[in-house]
């Protein structure tokens, strides 16, 4: 008799918990994103003129046209549905042949010189492969080729870069970061780039 009462006991509170944390707690969570946080409850969505979703503020996308900004190299290739890192261990060699390759290949589309540092961002991937930002110093050092790609001025690119670059979390957490979509964005509205050159 006293197993049979604690067995519906058990049975009520798992009832119990699974409607109040599996039902109403995801409801309300829901509810109060949709009234308080509508645009980052539907995804940080990014649209055009024509009001055609482009892309998240919240994941990152591939650009590697040298009239843009580049994002932070991906282990995935951008891809939502496999997202993550590489997985190697600090002492692969296959991800120091990896990091040797994109060290170069940053320097050379940013013409620095071989003793000029690279920032880890440049050629890191993150964790979830999906990083939508990139360091102001990443940013920096990319400004002189997107101005000559635009055929712009280094100070007004750099400026844009500062505009759109977000201080660390409650400024202290992390590192000032750039968002590389809405960065060029707006690259693409104040210095289209022109068809033939």
């Amino acid at each position: 008799m006293k197993i049979f009462s604690l067995l519906i006991l058990s049975l009520k509170i798992t009832f119990l918990l699974t409607l109040l944390l599996g039902g109403l707690y995801p409801l309300a969570v829901f509810i109060v994103g949709k009234i308080f946080f509508p645009y980052q409850s539907e995804g940080s969505l990014i649209k055009d003129a024509t009001g055609n979703v482009i892309g998240s503020a919240l994941i990152g996308q591939k650009f590697d046209s040298p009239w843009y900004f580049h994002s932070r190299p991906s282990a995935s290739d951008y891809d939502g549905l496999s997202s993550g890192g590489s997985n190697l261990a600090p002492s692969s060699l296959a991800l120091i042949d990896t990091l040797r390759e994109r060290t170069l290949r940053y320097r050379k589309e940013n013409a620095l010189s071989p003793t000029t540092p690279v920032p880890s961002d440049a050629v890191c991937a993150s964790a979830s492969g999906l990083d939508p930002h990139i360091s102001f110093e990443n940013g920096l050092l990319q400004v002189p080729r997107v101005a000559h790609e635009r055929k712009a001025d280094p100070k007004s690119i750099e400026e844009l870069l500062r505009k759109h670059t977000e201080a660390p979390t409650w400024g202290i957490l992390g590192e000032r970061v750039v968002n590389v979509l809405l960065l060029n964005l707006e690259l693409d509205k104040r210095y289209p780039k022109k068809i033939g050159y």
